[in-house]
């Protein structure tokens, strides 16, 4: 029963951590802008994948 409270307590403490990181204004979280997000990507440089959608999105309009 105490591995179970001790997991629970490092899982609770890099959550905080975690938590603690966004309130204080970290940079985004880098990688694929594919989708997520419904479209509304925060990305600095959109990627190859999302330039080729945009691209295809504005062409069938």
């Amino acid at each position: 029963m105490t591995t179970f409270f001790m997991t629970f307590a490092a899982i609770a403490i890099v959550i905080s951590l975690m938590a603690i990181g966004v309130m204080f204004g970290r940079k985004a979280i880098k990688g694929s802008c594919g989708g997520v997000n419904n479209g509304e990507c925060i990305c600095v440089r959109k990627c190859e994948k999302r330039r080729k959608l945009e691209a295809a999105m504005a062409g069938n309009e």
